[in-house]
């Protein structure tokens, strides 16, 4: 198990309260609840920065090559692959993109 570093943390008496019955919920202590609710947050602020990064990306190979998808192709790629996931449709066919500049 990696090192841990105390940290103290004054919280609102409603806030403790609320903390306290989603982790009794949930099976943990409060600690426990709040390291993981800590963590995962931390992971969603990395994983909304590398999205930023890869749309970011992904824009500028598109401006550079012309090539992309239109928005009605991929609102119907996505409608196709949700009936897909419920078993209702074969897998749709994967996008190419286009010229679209």
């Amino acid at each position: 198990m990696p090192p841990t570093i105390a940290t103290s943390l004054k919280l609102p008496a409603e806030l403790k309260a609320a903390i306290d019955e989603d982790a009794r919920k949930q099976g943990l202590s409060s600690h426990a609840y709040m390291v993981q609710t800590l963590a995962d947050a931390s992971e969603r602020v990395r994983l909304r920065e590398q999205f930023t990064q890869d749309t970011l990306a992904a824009e500028r190979q598109m401006l550079a090559t012309g090539l992309g998808h239109r928005l009605e192709d991929v609102q119907a790629y996505f409608a196709q692959m949700a009936e897909f996931r419920a078993g209702q449709a074969e897998r749709p066919v994967r996008l190419v993109p286009k010229k679209l500049l």
